[in-house]
């Protein structure tokens, strides 16, 4: 198992990738500490988790709130007693509107999740790393920061800041023996995206099926990749089997953009 006996926090628990982050890590050997502003949906992945005989805890979490960060890992310390991973897949989309129609604000709340949220948690869970003699720390990225979409632009501009950050902290915590890599995700197939094509194949009058051919013209694979399959290329670059690995960029698309 690719994460046996580690102990992983995963930020951004719901539907599609973040649950999936946490089914992939228990079902490798981790204890899961599951992160998100939702109770209800953190205890049905808890719940999920412990009908496997695998072991976790929810710690209703708002990264954006130093405080509830700090609550997070201290949760994590009382009942692991370590922090061996952290994957950060919290976000918030923003508001999907092109600049010349969009609210500045917006742009600076999407920033405050995905950049400086991001950030604060990252630096808590890496000065324990420290302390634990090393980690790895996962970061959740975006295709749109390498194949720009118009109304995204307060979404990108935000990956695109934790994109630089990432490449700066990988090189500043390498010497505490801590990785970090990114993970650029495109189009993944679960909840969220299932549920944009069928609303929007039924708004444009289609079939579902002709919009995922549409979608999938530009994907090598032929696929909208599951997003369970996703999830796996995050629990790959957290083990071992990645230790000489970091600051890495991997694309997880289907072939849709290469590097």
């Amino acid at each position: 198992m690719l994460l046996k006996d580690k102990v992983v926090i995963i930020s951004g628990i719901g539907p599609g990738l973040g649950q999936e982050l946490a089914y992939g890590a228990s079902e490798n050997g981790a204890k899961c500490v599951l992160a998100a502003r939702t109770q209800e949906k953190l205890d049905q992945v808890k719940e999920e988790i412990e009908k496997s005989g695998n072991e976790a805890i929810c710690v209703p979490t708002d990264i954006t709130d130093p405080d509830d960060c700090k609550k997070l890992l201290n949760m994590t310390l009382d009942k692991f007693g370590k922090v061996d991973c952290l994957f950060n897949s919290a976000y918030r989309p923003g508001d999907f509107k092109e600049f010349k129609d969009s609210d500045l604000d917006d742009w600076m709340v999407t920033m405050k999740t995905n950049f400086f949220g991001t950030m604060t948690l990252t630096k808590m869970v890496a000065d324990q790393m420290k302390n634990d003699s090393g980690g790895s720390i996962v970061m959740v990225n975006s295709l749109i920061t390498k194949k720009p979409l118009p109304t995204q632009g307060g979404y990108a501009a935000s990956k695109g800041a934790l994109t630089a950050a990432t490449k700066i902290l990988a090189k500043e915590l390498g010497p505490f023996g801590i990785r970090l890599n990114s993970v650029y995700m495109g189009w993944m197939w679960g909840p969220p995206v299932e549920g944009y094509v069928n609303s929007t194949a039924e708004m444009m009058n289609i079939k579902p099926e002709d919009l995922v051919k549409e979608i999938t013209k530009d994907i090598p694979l032929g696929i909208i990749p599951d997003d369970r399959d996703c999830a796996n290329a995050v629990l790959f670059l957290a083990s071992d089997l990645a230790k000489v690995i970091t600051g890495a960029n991997l694309d997880v698309n289907g072939g849709e953009f290469m590097s």
